[in-house]
């Protein structure tokens, strides 16, 4: 039985799934470090994503020690972990992570990711494969579909590479946490999409003392 579509992010009160772009090497080269829109960048996204960092199951899974909170935020964070058996993501999502993720990336399940380039694929250790798949979404889940058996498909993102997804009807179901702050401008995580063919079904919605997790089904309109 083929695993559920999915995708889940982290998103701003004004619709942004991460601070306005800059180019992947800005955030690591020496000499841009001081640079005021590189910390701008970094300080809104701790912000955006401030909910996650004292949970239990992030310390654990990039071993940062043991400890950790112990809440229903920290559940759903597990929980999405533990149903994912492959993830897809886009280039720039992976560039950024190839740079910034430690050693043992933090997957452990393989990762397709949607590129132009041609790569062989990248091993880390625990169990995280990274498959550079250049001919079309549509390739890059059917491979995922085949590596994640019986479990879920993440579309890990970025922003673009969701939206292609869920305007070719790729996607099943998607969870956004709400996080109480503003932006004002950044990359927007439904800006474009197609909303004449997608209709969503609310599933769920639960509120934690920092964000509210809002799922949807996805039906074709």
């Amino acid at each position: 039985m083929a695993g559920t579509v999915f995708f889940s992010v982290t998103m701003s009160l004004d619709g942004f799934i991460a601070p306005e772009s800059l180019p992947v090497d800005d955030f690591f080269a020496p000499d841009r470090q001081d640079d005021p829109q590189v910390q701008r960048w970094m300080a809104q996204w701790a912000e955006l994503q401030q909910w996650v960092f004292p949970l239990r199951f992030f310390r654990e899974n990039l071993k940062l020690g043991e400890g950790g909170e112990e809440s229903r935020d920290n559940d759903i964070a597990r929980e999405t972990f533990e149903r994912t058996g492959a993830s897809v993501m886009g280039k720039r999502m992976f560039d950024l992570g190839e740079q910034a993720w430690p050693k043992e990336a933090p997957f452990h399940t393989p990762v397709f990711v949607v590129t132009h380039a041609r790569r062989d694929p990248w091993e880390r250790p625990g169990g995280t494969t990274f498959h550079f798949v250049n001919d079309g979404i549509e390739h890059a889940l059917d491979q995922a579909r085949a590596a994640a058996g019986d479990r879920d498909i993440r579309i890990a993102g970025g922003g673009a590479t969701i939206l292609q997804y869920l305007n070719a009807g790729l996607v099943d179901e998607f969870t956004i946490t709400l996080s109480p702050v503003l932006f004002g401008a950044g990359t927007r995580l439904l800006d474009g999409v197609d909303a004449s063919r997608v209709a969503l079904e609310p599933v769920r919605s639960e509120s934690s003392p920092r964000v509210t997790h809002l799922t949807y089904a996805v039906h074709p309109r």
